[in-house]
């Protein structure tokens, strides 16, 4: 491979070989939107869809990330291709990833099979940063068989990750109130699966007798949410929980798996606009954008309606109103 891929061919070919390096460079591309990101996002589209995508989020302190680790052996021991997308609070200082998720699954450092990349939420509130949608579909293109989205884990923001993952795991601690939050939130809605982890810890059976009676009678789309139990950091219930998700991935139907495609291109396509307007609007010039600014001080034009008539100057500004 040259020193730099230049074309949506060089990136197609190299990451349908299997190649590591063409893999990392695609996925800066896309992540930091580099000016070869149009080529990488040229290059897999048409070759996506493959892979399982298994979202796991819950609030801080479950252990989501021991999980992931236990999550990602089990599958590496039925010899799957696995990516993982760690999303990973953002350093206040450089805006980057802290990339303690990558710390703590270093285990699978050395394995070809498996691909780790860490992204900053950047203040995300959702949990997923922007380009994480664009960095599934990257591993996607490259074959793997699984890609587990891990969220940041802010407790109450994480429904995102519907919009990505075909399988959502929800993951409790006993003890810690998870089951409280998760209620409060909503986020047992978006489970298709419930995981008790830590189940060696005191107040275990409570978590999980309250998931149970939180869930009862409740289904998503004909699947019936189970309960189950882990304990990451031994691996015990991991392999019932990995063969669990792809019961639940072999049921979904053809449609579902378009319309989890169709809705992560939903997520790019709006992040991408309202970026562009974004940009825009901060580099607008000239009276127009001056007189908005006066009209919104003086009263005369609530901020909704500046920022509709801002958004149309950006348009005319390019060309395109």
């Amino acid at each position: 491979m040259a020193a730099q891929a230049r074309n949506a061919d060089d990136y197609r070919d190299n990451l349908l070989a299997g190649n590591r390096v063409a893999l990392a460079r695609a996925i800066t591309a896309v992540e930091n939107d580099r000016a070869d990101a149009a080529a990488v996002l040229q290059a897999i589209y048409g070759r996506v869809g493959r892979a399982q995508l298994v979202g796991i989020t819950g609030a801080p302190g479950a252990g989501k990330s021991t999980l992931v680790n236990a999550y990602v052996r089990e599958l590496r021991a039925q010899d799957k291709k696995v990516g993982v997308v760690a999303v990973d609070p953002s350093s206040p200082f450089s805006g980057g990833a802290i990339l303690g998720d990558r710390i703590r699954m270093s285990e699978h450092g050395n394995d070809d099979g498996v691909f780790v990349r860490s992204l900053a939420s950047r203040g995300h509130l959702g949990g997923l940063s922007r380009a994480a949608a664009r960095v599934v579909d990257v591993m996607d293109a490259a074959g793997m068989d699984a890609i587990i989205i891990e969220t940041v884990g802010t407790g109450q923001s994480e429904v995102e990750i519907m919009e990505i993952a075909q399988t959502v795991i929800v993951v409790c601690a006993p003890g810690l109130g998870d089951e409280i939050q998760a209620v409060k939130a909503g986020i047992l809605e978006i489970a298709d699966i419930l995981v008790v982890n830590k189940a060696d810890m005191p107040l275990a059976d409570r978590t999980e007798r309250q998931l149970r009676d939180a869930m009862r009678s409740r289904q998503r789309d004909g699947w019936e949410v189970p309960v189950m139990r882990t304990i990451a950091t031994t691996g015990d219930g991991c392999a019932e929980l990995v063969g669990k998700a792809a019961e639940h991935f072999t049921r979904l139907s053809p449609d579902a798996r378009e319309n989890a495609a169709r809705a992560r291109m939903r997520k790019l396509l709006a992040a991408t606009a309202a970026e562009q307007i974004r940009a825009g609007v901060q580099d607008l010039r000239g009276n127009g954008m001056d007189d908005l600014c006066e009209a919104v001080l003086r009263g005369e034009m609530d901020y909704g309606e500046a920022a509709r008539r801002a958004a149309r100057l950006t348009l005319t500004d390019s060309g395109e109103g």
